[in-house]
C-alpha cells in the first residue's frame, strides 16, 4: 500500500506540532520512541508547560527521558503512572508527579485527556497498511484511539505480533524511519535466596494453573521451577524469556484456560532479544490493551489463577507496601491489585506475595516483615485480599485467618534473626497472647 510523502517526515519536523500547554503521551516498555523523544526534548527553550504522560520506560534518563533532567521542569511537566528508575530522582525531588492508579483503569484515564500527541513506535506497514505496536500494547492503544495526533516511529526492529496490536497508517499523522535495537531485559544469576523463594512460589502451583508474572527476579526464579508442570496456560500484564521457555518444553500449552484457550495473552513484552524474535509474527502469543488484560473479571474467568506478585515490606497485619520506601516513591501501584483481586475470585486461584525476609538498608540487613509500615509507606494491597505470602523461609496462609494468626505465620517465614522482636511487639500490641514457639 502507497503512503502519501507528506507522513514521511524527520523526528524534528514531526516534532515540531508540539505547542506549549499540550497534553503529550509517550510509549511504553521496550518501545520508548526514544529518537522522537530527544527531538522534543531538544525544543526545550521554545516549549513551556507540555505535559508529559506515560507508564514505565526503559532506558536511562538520558537516553528516553531528557525531560526529566533537572533543568527542564519550566518546558515539561511530567506524570507518571507507574514509576520506573528513569523517572524516580525526579519524582522524589518534585519536579515530576506521580499519579496512582490502577493498571486496569489507566487507558480509561488517557481517553478521558485525549491527549493532543502520541509519540509511539510501530513495525513497518504490510501490504495493506497496517503496522504493529509490536511489544508494547499496554495503555498505548487507548493512548493512540484518543490522541488528536499520532506520531510513529516506524522501526524494522519492532517485532510483528498479533491480537489487538493493529494501527493502520490512516491513523497515523506523521511517520519517522528509525532503525535501532529495543531496549532488552537480562536475567541475572540468581541467589540461593532467590532460587529457594523460587521453589517455595511454584510448590503452590498446581498443573493446569493460569500464570501471571511480571520481570525480575521472582519470575526468574519461579518459571524454572515449573518446567514438570503440565497443562499451564498465561494471562498476564506482561511477560519475559521464562514463559516463552516454558511453552518449548510443553509445561505451558494453554489448553485449559476457558478464556482465550490457546493462546498466551498479555500486554506488554520486555525481555532478551531471543523473545522479541520469537513474538514475531507468532500464532502463540495474543497482544491485549490492559484494560483487558488485567480486568479482575477477565482473570476471574480462567480456573486456578496463579498471581505471583512482588513487596517490598509487609506488616503483621497483611498490608503489602510495593510502591514506596518510606516517603520514598520507588514504582506504583501497577497491576498488582487488579491480580490479587481476579485470582481470588478464580475457581481455584491462588494470589501470591512473595518477597525475600530481608533487605540492606546502607550497611544494615532490615526485615522485610515488620511491625508496622514506615511512616509514609503506601499499601497498594490490603490485608483484606492478601492470601498467600512466600519467603525463603516458606509459604503464610492469611486469607480468613484473625490477625493473632496471620502475625504467627507471617513470624515464621521471616528470617530468624528478627522473629524474637516481631513476636515481642505482636504481644505488645495484642495480636498474640503467647508465642507459640
Amino acid at each position: 500500500m502507497s503512503i502519501s510523502k507528506e507522513k514521511w517526515v524527520t523526528a524534528e519536523e514531526a516534532v515540531g506540532i508540539i505547542k506549549s500547554g499540550d497534553r503529550v503521551f509517550i510509549g511504553s516498555g521496550a518501545a520508548v520512541p526514544r529518537v522522537l523523544v530527544q527531538a522534543m526534548t531538544a525544543r526545550h527553550e521554545e516549549l513551556e508547560g507540555v505535559q508529559v504522560h506515560h507508564i514505565l520506560t526503559m532506558g536511562t534518563t538520558e537516553e528516553s527521558a531528557p525531560y526529566l533532567l533537572p533543568g527542564m521542569e519550566q518546558s515539561f511537566i511530567h506524570y507518571a503512572w507507574f514509576i520506573g528508575p528513569n523517572a524516580r530522582q525526579a519524582v522524589n525531588e518534585g519536579r515530576a508527579y506521580f499519579i496512582p492508579a490502577f493498571l486496569s483503569e489507566v487507558p480509561h484515564y488517557l481517553t478521558q485527556m485525549e491527549p493532543d500527541v502520541a509519540l509511539i513506535q510501530v513495525s513497518p506497514p504490510d501490504s495493506w497498511g497496517y503496522c504493529s505496536l509490536g511489544v508494547s500494547v499496554d495503555v498505548v492503544l487507548a493512548a493512540h484511539k484518543a490522541s488528536k495526533k499520532v506520531i510513529a516511529e516506524v522501526n524494522p526492529q519492532q517485532p510483528w505480533t498479533q491480537g489487538y496490536s493493529y494501527v493502520n497508517i490512516s491513523e497515523i499523522d506523521y511517520m519517522v524511519e528509525v532503525d535501532y535495537q529495543l531496549y532488552t531485559y537480562e536475567a541475572e544469576e540468581l541467589t540461593e535466596v532467590q532460587r529457594r523463594i523460587g521453589e517455595n512460589v511454584a510448590s503452590l502451583i498446581e498443573d493446569g494453573s493460569t500464570l501471571q508474572v511480571g520481570i525480575g527476579v521472582i519470575p526468574d526464579a519461579t518459571l524454572p521451577c515449573l518446567k514438570n508442570h503440565r497443562n499451564l496456560g498465561v494471562h498476564s500484564e506482561m511477560i519475559s524469556d521464562g514463559i516463552m521457555d516454558l511453552l518449548a518444553t510443553g509445561a505451558i500449552n494453554n489448553e485449559k484456560k476457558n478464556l482465550n484457550p490457546g493462546k498466551v495473552v498479555t500486554s506488554l513484552m520486555i525481555g532478551s532479544r531471543r523473545l522479541y524474535d520469537w513474538a514475531d509474527r507468532s500464532p502463540a502469543v495474543e497482544m491485549r490493551p490492559c484494560d483487558y488484560t488485567n480486568d479482575p473479571f477477565n482473570i476471574s474467568r480462567n480456573d486456578k489463577v496463579a498471581a505471583i506478585n512482588s513487596a517490598l515490606s509487609i506488616d503483621l497485619k497483611g498490608q503489602v507496601c510495593s510502591d514506596t520506601l518510606g516517603k520514598w516513591f520507588y514504582s506504583g501501584i501497577g497491576g498488582q491489585v487488579d491480580f490479587i483481586r481476579g485470582a481470588s475470585r478464580s475457581t481455584g486461584g491462588k494470589p501470591i506475595i512473595a518477597l525475600p525476609s530481608t533487605a540492606h538498608s546502607g550497611d544494615e540487613t532490615v526485615s522485610r516483615i515488620v511491625p508496622y509500615l514506615d511512616p509514609g509507606a503506601g499499601v497498594v494491597t490490603s490485608e483484606g485480599d492478601v492470601h498467600y505470602v512466600v519467603t525463603e523461609y516458606g509459604i503464610a496462609s492469611l486469607s480468613g485467618k484473625p490477625v493473632g494468626q496471620r502475625a504467627e505465620q507471617l513470624i515464621s517465614i521471616a528470617h530468624p534473626d528478627f522473629r524474637e522482636e516481631l513476636y515481642d511487639y505482636a504481644i505488645q500490641s495484642g495480636f498474640m497472647m503467647r508465642k507459640i514457639f
